[in-house]
């Protein structure tokens, strides 16, 4: 297989994949019903004491970042036109963004599972400590920088309209979802945030993957007509 076949399917899985595996994450979350910010121990040890769905939720999550450096990255070198500023800058800033990310969930995924094999007694003894997880404590406040990864990658999903990559209800789509990530760890609201990102991102995604979209800015013109159906890209998404 050409390598320009294996950059235009990769790129393609990755932009499908992404939103789909925060989305698994999000869903996968204990009492996603429950409208309430994360403040308390006691409300972080219910969350994931006993519950390994928890865990697994965010081993998905952790493991999503590869594939967002991925898009962020392939998004840029793609937008060589009227977005190419956007594209640039929205990488740069997403990708502090979803490295604060692994930070994140290396914390609450591998940490707080760890923890969780302890036996009970010894488990409980070791609760109170856990207030320095909640508080965000030492150098835990670097956690705070997580919205950069959704502001650089609406800042790109901009672009990608500017220069007709994606239809505007898709933009749309992908920047308030992307902003819905934006919350005090309310998980009902993050999972709405990845099913609209999931609306946004996968119709492009599965275009790229069966030819059927431009692949840059001067490759060929965006599939958007039915009778344009059978047209396919002569060149291939770097």
């Amino acid at each position: 297989m050409k390598i320009e076949i294996i950059k235009r399917k990769g790129f393609a899985i990755s932009i499908i994949a992404f939103p789909l595996m925060l989305l698994t994450g999000f869903l996968m979350h204990p009492n996603l019903l429950k409208l309430e910010a994360l403040q308390t121990v006691e409300q972080l040890v219910g969350r994931f004491h006993n519950k390994p769905i928890y865990h697994i939720g965010h081993f998905i999550v952790m493991f999503s970042v590869p594939v967002i450096l991925i898009t962020l990255i392939s998004v840029m070198n793609v937008l060589q036109g009227k977005g190419k500023q956007l594209g640039f800058w929205g990488c740069i800033i997403g990708l502090f963004g979803a490295f604060i990310l692994a930070v994140d969930k290396g914390a609450l995924c591998l940490v707080l599972s760890a923890f969780d094999t302890l036996p009970e007694a010894q488990f409980q003894e070791f609760v109170p400590f856990l207030n320095v997880i909640v508080n965000k404590a030492g150098l835990l406040w670097v956690v705070w920088l997580l919205p950069l990864l959704p502001i650089g990658a609406a800042i790109q999903a901009l672009g990608l309209m500017k220069e007709k990559f994606i239809s505007k209800w898709q933009g749309a789509c992908i920047v308030v979802g992307l902003l819905l990530l934006n919350n005090p760890d309310i998980e009902l609201i993050s999972a709405a945030g990845a099913l609209l990102m999931c609306a946004g991102y996968i119709p492009w995604g599965v275009r790229i993957l069966q030819g059927r979209m431009k692949c840059s800015s001067t490759a060929c013109p965006i599939y958007n007509t039915k009778k344009n159906k059978d047209f396919r890209c002569k060149l291939a998404c770097e």
